[in-house]
């Protein structure tokens, strides 16, 4: 996956994400968007250093990818109830296919995790981001409204 498209990537969803967050009502969804905002944030920390507009620190790239893969993992149980609200931007295909979103929640948790265990010198950033990046994408096109 080119790595130019993925910053941008990143910026739209976090600032979709922000916007969706106001006038959220019900819990369950609060909760989903703030472990999303979450990863998001820690992808932005990442990518940040992959663009050189953050000095390259392996300690704190290896945080952000631990906290991606924790968060990560929370998703399926986060998402476990069919919940909504008018700001979701979940769509209903992760109900109707949850095996799938479980498999590439699981796909993120893992190259998240992959990452937060090798991320030693900046060369190994851009790997790791691009597979979190291309886990993110595969999930947000098929189980994410359009923002």
């Amino acid at each position: 996956m080119p790595l130019r498209p993925f910053p941008l990537f990143v910026a739209l969803f976090t600032a979709s994400a922000a916007l969706a967050h106001s006038g959220v009502s019900n819990p369950a969804v609060k909760a989903r968007m703030h472990a999303m905002m979450q990863i998001a944030d820690n992808t932005k920390i990442l990518g940040a250093m992959a663009k050189g507009e953050a000095a390259f620190d392996a300690d704190e790239a290896r945080a952000a990818a631990a906290a991606i893969a924790a968060h990560a993992a929370s998703v399926p149980t986060l998402f476990m109830a069919e919940e909504h609200d008018p700001k979701s931007e979940a769509l209903p295909a992760i109900w109707q296919d949850f095996d799938t979103f479980g498999q590439r929640s699981e796909a993120l948790t893992l190259a998240a995790a992959e990452a937060a265990g090798t991320i030693e010198t900046e060369a190994d950033l851009k790997p790791a981001l691009a597979r979190i990046g291309g886990t993110c994408k595969s999930c947000h096109q098929d189980f994410r409204k359009p923002s």
